[in-house]
């Protein structure tokens, strides 16, 4: 028989964790924990705040075979300082309570994103490669990074760190789901009998480049990261194909059977709950899950994406050298996540 591992993903219930949760359950090898929850039957689960250092090193006392760390958790703060001091804190707090309990721990795959190349700030040269110099504002994603670098240099455990953007993902009910942003816009859209109209900026329509990142791929991809020697103290950007909205945009009014019209830039943050009586009436139409309306979509994070004006690009060419180069294509990913939305009845 060959090695079997045993994987504690946390941040299970987001849009990265579902779908690693979701992976590791189908493969035989893997035994898999979630923390704090799950929407995957039949996985165990350990509920705990990561913020309180004792409590999570009692709650991991059911996680002492460990082997591998997918950590995807996030917690927002008042601001970036707080951010940074929040985040940086639950990670340690997780590490030290796996000593604590003496979990045989090999590898810890992390989770950043394009933040951590200084995008939130502004327009950054594109493409951003892996070792482009870091900014000077807090980052959590540089505590956490230093953190594993420390842990990793002492001998702890092994480290490495997937760089997505825009990640796709087929869950309700998280703010940075872009494919629900787009599915509830559409079907919103259809219902009051108008063409789907981007909601940002012409340039960013049909000028700028844009990326996203397919969950079930980053998942696979995961695996990867925890097992292949030479994606030991690494990290890779992991982004599908740059693309123009433009041409998404065809393919998400196709999958409503929706004609396309002009960009009417606008503030979905600002206009989009106006419509929580519309949506509700498609709820009761098409029996849809009746998750509260300003629960349901990251309106804000769409006009984010939405009206970044300069090219996003990662560059893909590290990852592809170190062997992991299966490829997946953009619209096929963002249609497949919205149908798989819909069988769920979270989208009309």
């Amino acid at each position: 028989m060959g090695d079997t591992y045993s994987a504690l993903v946390v941040g299970a219930s987001g849009i990265i964790g579902n779908a690693l949760v979701r992976e590791l359950k189908g493969r035989p090898d893997w035994k898999v924990r979630a923390m704090p929850r799950t929407f995957v039957d039949g996985v165990e689960t350990i509920k705990v705040d990561l913020t309180d250092a004792q409590a999570t090193a009692q709650a991991l006392g059911s996680a002492r075979d460990t082997t591998h760390v997918f950590y995807a958790a996030l917690k927002s703060g008042t601001d970036l300082l707080d951010e940074e001091r929040i985040n940086g804190g639950m990670l340690r707090n997780l590490l030290d309570g796996l000593k604590q309990v003496g979990a045989p721990l090999q590898r810890v795959v992390h989770y950043q994103g394009a933040k951590v190349y200084g995008v939130h700030l502004g327009p950054v040269q594109a493409p951003f490669y892996e070792d482009d110099p870091r900014h000077m504002t807090p980052n959590f994603y540089y505590a956490q990074e230093d953190l594993l670098r420390e842990r990793g240099a002492a001998g702890d455990f092994e480290w490495s760190i997937l760089r997505p953007d825009v990640v796709v993902g087929d869950i309700a009910g998280n703010p940075m789901n872009i494919v629900m942003v787009m599915g509830a816009f559409a079907a919103l859209s259809q219902a009051a009998g108008v063409p789907l109209r981007f909601p940002g900026s012409e340039k960013v329509y049909s000028g700028v480049l844009a990326q996203t990142t397919d969950a079930d791929w980053m998942a696979r991809a995961s695996v990867w990261a925890a097992l292949d020697p030479k994606a030991a103290g690494e990290a890779f950007n992991l982004v599908n194909e740059p693309f123009r909205w433009e041409r998404v945009w065809r393919h998400v009014a196709a999958a409503f059977d929706m004609e396309v019209g002009a960009p009417q830039p606008f503030s979905l943050a600002r206009q989009m709950p106006l419509r929580a009586d519309a949506w509700q009436q498609l709820v009761q139409q098409h029996g849809l899950e009746s998750l509260p309306y300003d629960k349901l979509v990251g309106w804000w994070f769409g006009d984010f994406v939405f009206n970044t004006e300069f090219d996003m690009v990662s560059d893909m060419g590290k990852i592809r050298r170190a062997g992991f180069t299966e490829a997946v294509q953009t619209e096929a990913t963002i249609v497949g996540a919205i149908e798989r939305l819909r069988a769920a009845r979270r989208l009309p």
